[in-house]
């Protein structure tokens, strides 16, 4: 097993000393201000733009992607980056249209929107969801795959891994999304520097093996030796068509993936709640560049690692290793750094990882406090208690995080699939519902039931439907491809994902018109179109985001 060097451990420690003490400098700056629920779960008015985009990366930036997507680029290459760079335009989507609505109809939490244009059974019901979602799949899929890298890299045991990240994350949450909010800066630093540091060295690495220098050789080592990882639309012939089938990553189920996790999450959109539009959006839109630059970190070292495994540069352990469970391809990975470079990534590595959970564990905080407790269990509650139920709700979730993590499943497809998979069981019908939600004044909350539980009965009927019915039919379409393992033609995921997206729609305007003839009212948000009209600065930056998504579209079709 490898293991960490002494000036590996001092890099680390570094780092750890850093994040702790501008956390608890930050946290005693702001104390008087964390008997406000409004301070404490949003850092109302309080987070820059710099801040605020720092931390939308270093939430969503976690070992589902160092690792996960790591090894998805070892299996089938830059296409897994379509999650990335979509994100970045799905970004200035939810910049443009979604945060003003928001903003302009003071909404904190997700469930308290769905109780405003809904109603409160409405609301209650996707707050115990998105609850019982974000402990026992984010949270614990966060905890596994980030002490599978961990202890990959430093030998440590596993569980001891788990507990050593929750209590890191818990050290930073109980400070509030200020103390978050800014450490996630320094965060996103480590995170940057350390997978940059480590795609040099990989991609240099490549080149070495082959007698040459330099990371423009490795480059172009890469693109020839693996051709076959560096096309961005994946043809039907591809094993990984299931997961990523064709233009559906353009103009299919990826747009559901993204718009609902970036616009309608309240583990994501809380950033940008407690700013003004203005700072909201510079937050947003920095992190749209950011998202820009993750395939380099994350995705390129994978590709690096499946050409020097082919080559058979690892040792016999490791190379068993990542043949066994191609999300190891990370790690292993790393253990080629050398001193002192190797504590730079495990930093970097680890950073994603806290930050991560943190974010979560504080949006699980915001949704269980504000939206049950407060409404269901004590109405009266002062700040000051709500705050402290807040905290108990960190430390309650990262336990249960930490209980469950070590029986995760996550099958062949690799971690991150895995997760873009089951969570996609539900995302068509909440986005369905907040996207008529905004913008239709008729959709009501009959409709929005059966988007919630509809849509997961639908999502559930389209994966179990190849059992029950041949569905080679559809393959001349693109909609079907047939499973190398269980000989049966199956729809992709994300093609499910669109097909129940659009039941869910039409579902919900057949209710609603139904609603709407019989006279029963709705709760319309207010909205007003110049709320979408943007800064001439915010219009340049988020041209130059789009101008740089052809060009790479286009190289790397």
């Amino acid at each position: 097993m490898n293991s960490l060097s002494t000036r590996d451990y001092i890099v680390f420690l570094i780092y750890f000393v850093i994040v702790a003490s501008y956390g608890l400098w930050v946290y005693r700056r702001k104390k008087q201000a964390t008997t406000s629920t409004k301070d404490y779960f949003l850092a109302e008015g309080s987070l820059t733009w710099w801040a605020i985009g720092a931390s939308l990366i270093a939430s969503n930036i976690s070992a589902e992607q160092f690792v996960a997507m790591s090894g998805n680029g070892f299996t089938m290459g830059l296409a897994i980056s379509t999650y990335e760079w979509m994100a970045a335009l799905t970004l200035i989507i939810v910049a443009v249209f979604f945060i003003p609505v928001y903003l302009k109809n003071k909404i904190f939490t997700m469930p308290q929107f769905l109780h405003q244009r809904y109603n409160s059974t409405v609301a209650m019901i996707m707050a115990v969801f998105w609850l019982l979602l974000y402990v026992i799949v984010n949270l614990t899929s966060i905890l596994y795959l980030g002490a599978i890298a961990i202890h990959g890299i430093s030998g440590v045991d596993f569980s001891v891994c788990i507990g050593l990240l929750a209590l890191f994350a818990v050290i930073i949450t109980l400070g509030g999304m200020k103390v978050i909010g800014y450490t996630d800066v320094i965060q996103v630093f480590f995170l940057i520097l350390g997978g940059l540091v480590t795609t040099y060295i990989a991609v240099t690495a490549v080149a070495a093996h082959y007698g040459k220098t330099g990371i423009t050789d490795g480059l172009s080592l890469l693109y020839h030796q693996a051709n076959d990882h560096f096309h961005m639309i994946l043809k039907k012939d591809n094993p990984s068509y299931g997961d990523l089938p064709g233009l559906t990553v353009l103009i299919g189920g990826m747009w559901i993936v993204n718009l609902n996790y970036w616009g309608c999450n309240q583990y994501i959109t809380q950033r940008a709640l407690g700013a003004n539009l203005k700072t909201a959006r510079g937050g947003i839109l920095f992190a749209a560049f950011l998202k820009l630059l993750m395939p380099l970190i994350v995705v390129l070292p994978g590709i690096a690692a499946y050409v020097l495994y082919k080559q058979n540069v690892f040792d016999a352990l490791n190379t068993a290793s990542i043949t066994s469970n191609h999300d190891n391809a990370y790690p292993v990975l790393l253990n080629l750094l050398p001193t002192g470079i190797k504590g730079l990534s495990f930093a970097a590595l680890t950073a994603a990882v806290v930050a991560s959970l943190a974010g979560k564990a504080n949006s699980i905080a915001t949704i269980f406090t504000l939206d049950i407790y407060k409404k269901k269990i004590n109405p009266e509650a002062t700040d000051k208690k709500l705050v402290t139920v807040g905290k108990i709700t960190v430390v309650v979730a990262m336990i249960l995080g930490v209980v469950i993590s070590p029986f995760l499943g996550i099958d062949k497809k690799g971690g991150f699939q895995f997760i873009q998979e089951y969570t996609g069981f539900v995302s068509p019908g909440i986005f369905a519902m907040f996207i008529l939600g905004f913008f239709w004044k008729k959709a009501s909350s009959n409709a929005a039931l059966f988007a919630t539980i509809g849509g997961f009965a639908f999502s559930v009927f389209f994966k179990f439907l190849p059992k029950i019915a041949d569905l080679s039919f559809l393959s001349s379409t693109g909609f079907s491809f047939k499973n190398a393992d269980s000989g049966l033609y199956e729809i992709p995921f994300l093609d499910r994902m669109g097909f129940v997206f659009a039941i869910c729609i039409i579902g919900m305007v057949i209710i609603s018109l139904a609603d709407y003839a019989k006279g029963k009212k709705t709760n319309g948000l207010e909205i007003d179109a110049k709320m979408f009209k943007t800064s001439n600065s915010f219009a340049v930056g988020a041209l130059i985001v789009c101008g740089i998504l052809v060009a790479l579209y286009s190289f790397f079709w």
